[in-house]
């Protein structure tokens, strides 16, 4: 069992190889005494969930607020065109993790991971990664495996929750679990994963929720596209060498006490931010009335 990310890494380095996925598999066998086969099994059935949000997000119908929905759909136009600015396979996690919140926001299935608010960036990432590095599925769910590791840290030493810590504690903590697989992914360390958690959550420091007439969807759907963004440039640098001053640990402090420094407006109460600006007040109006 680990209980910051330094006994993580260290224990990932030392006792399996660097195989951060192995680690957590044992991590979850001590916690709750399933077996290896047990959880590759569920694991692969939060693969394929997250794989059917991708797809079914992906077309053009509006949620019932009619505050989002077809936006995947454009940005799936855009792509096609071949004449976009950003790299192809990080806008295509832009992409994907639009549509995994706007089916989220359409009631379907999906992964919450680490949240259902901030559901579309890892399997944004994910995806994309399967595509841009050619993952096999053993790859895949040990993909998800180490940022399921990565995560527990972060919900035991700082928070998962945007009522409790803001949207830096939602999709933050999202972007940051996706950064640190996908470094694995493509053949970093664990102690460059480390550090590409760094690097996005000292970027989303104070990211408040303020989610429009309190629904997940504006302006949640498109923060998990730029958190899987993110998520892209952190493992760059990561797999660059570059490193952050401060240590991951210290991060996620800091992180937990911005988080509880917050006001409560700013805490998924729909009383602060974008949710108090005029369009958001008339918003909430036309779906919930005066």
């Amino acid at each position: 069992m680990f209980y910051s990310i330094k006994e993580l890494v260290e224990q990932a380095s030392l006792d399996y190889q660097g195989n951060v996925a192995e680690l957590m598999i044992a991590t979850e066998h001590e916690l709750t005494g399933r077996e290896r086969d047990e959880v590759l099994r569920l694991m692969k059935r939060n693969l394929e969930v997250m794989k059917a949000s991708v797809e079914l997000g992906l077309d053009e119908s509006k949620s019932r607020s009619v505050l989002t929905g077809g936006d995947a759909a454009k940005l799936d136009a855009y792509l096609k065109t071949g004449q976009t600015l950003s790299d192809y396979t990080v806008l295509t996690a832009a992409k994907n993790a639009i549509a995994v919140n706007e089916h989220n926001a359409k009631m379907g299935l999906v992964c919450a991971t680490p949240t259902a608010g901030s559901a579309g960036c890892l399997p944004a990432v994910l995806t994309s990664a399967i595509e841009k590095l050619g993952l096999s599925e053993s790859q895949q769910l040990n993909f998800l495996l180490a940022a399921g590791a990565f995560g527990l840290v972060i919900a035991n030493n700082a928070s998962i929750s945007g009522a409790e810590g803001g949207c830096q504690a939602e999709v933050g903590s999202a972007s940051a679990m996706s950064s640190a697989a996908l470094v694995l992914a493509a053949g970093g360390s664990p102690y460059q994963a480390s550090q590409a958690i760094c690097f996005v959550i000292k970027n989303m420091l104070g990211l408040i929720c303020d989610p429009v007439a309190g629904l997940v969807e504006v302006p949640c759907v498109k923060r998990n596209a730029m958190g899987a963004s993110y998520a892209f440039i952190a493992a760059d640098m990561a797999l660059a060498g570059i490193e952050s001053k401060i240590p991951v640990d210290e991060v996620i402090d800091a992180m937990y006490q911005v988080g509880s420094s917050l006001p409560t407006a700013f805490r998924e109460t729909a009383e602060g931010g974008l949710a108090t600006t005029p369009t958001g007040r008339r918003l909430q109006a036309e779906i919930f009335g005066e």
